[in-house]
């Protein structure tokens, strides 16, 4: 077998319990999680943290079955003032996982409560059509699990565990809630019986044990559906496109003032390291094409 066949794929699994009002979610990344962390230089810390806000960000994506965006953004006073991580869904191939940090010095914190010094975690559910969401959750745990939990018992009222873990090669989790439609439900230990049974999954397993064999080693005496994963990668929403956008939002003053002191602008994308580079006769042309759509300023969506 070559090492490419033992690669694990980086994939949801969603499963419930039959007879139960319970169900669940299982992710693993490996390749995604790698493709960011190459893209940066991060103290080992931040990588593992970013690990495991990535595969919370799944999680999170397929248990509100979202199509459009779910941003996680844990802002804090400490070393790291910012960790995000986002899912795009309806991509091409799959949902698609990007994720950065923002930090000072050498973090000398662990946990996500040490290396952020409290703050806050902010939900955002922005969906292709709908109602943009925002949740926010006290970064007063020391996991990212806890934390969520805690959203989910105070907003959602839905009882919730959730497993996280990262160790630079790969990123797992797995998430346990109870629903609450119980009509069905014939198995009323249930709940307990199946949290106590996801409290012995060790690292190693989350991490690295196919999907399958890590199901059936945790719930091979439950009836247990599985249902179709779905793959997840990681991609970039920024374009040449975005950034020509958002220069010309800046206004003509300040665009004319940008051509006239430097001649050009040269930025990059903090989330994949893409350049931009815009000449002189590309902001000329910014700057034309805004006087040519002649939009008052009213008209614009927000």
């Amino acid at each position: 077998m070559t090492q490419e066949s033992t690669q694990l794929p980086d994939q949801v699994q969603r499963f419930l319990f039959d007879h139960t009002a319970v169900r669940g979610e299982l992710v693993q990344l490996h390749q995604s999680y790698q493709d960011v962390l190459q893209r940066h230089d991060y103290p080992a810390a931040i990588e593992q943290q970013l690990g495991q806000m990535l595969a919370a960000a799944a999680l999170l994506t397929a248990t509100v079955k979202l199509d459009g965006t779910l941003t996680l953004e844990a802002r804090g006073q400490g070393d790291v003032s910012l960790l995000m991580a986002e899912c795009n869904t309806g991509k091409q191939g799959g949902d698609q996982l990007r994720a950065i940090a923002r930090y000072k010095g050498e973090p000398l914190g662990q946990n996500l409560q040490d290396l952020l010094n409290g703050g806050q975690l902010v939900i955002t559910l922005d969906p292709y059509q709908g109602q943009r969401y925002q949740g926010i959750v006290a970064l007063d745990q020391p996991s990212l699990a806890a934390c969520l939990e805690g959203y989910f018992t105070s907003s959602e009222q839905l009882p919730t565990r959730i497993w996280l873990d990262a160790d630079r090669l790969a990123a797992g989790g797995l998430l346990l809630q109870q629903l609450p439609d119980d009509s069905h439900n014939k198995d009323k230990d249930a709940w307990n019986r199946i949290s106590q049974l996801c409290s012995t999954i060790t690292s190693e397993e989350l991490l690295h044990l196919d999907q399958y064999q890590l199901l059936h080693r945790l719930f091979h005496e439950e009836t247990l559906r599985v249902f179709p994963p779905y793959q997840l990668s990681f991609g970039c929403t920024c374009s040449r496109e975005r950034i020509a956008d958002a220069l010309a939002s800046l206004g003509e003053s300040e665009l004319q003032q940008v051509l006239e002191e430097q001649g050009a602008i040269s930025t990059q994308c903090h989330f994949c390291n893409t350049h931009y580079s815009f000449s002189a006769q590309d902001l000329t042309e910014i700057i034309n094409s805004n006087k040519d759509s002649d939009r008052p300023a009213d008209s614009r969506l927000h």
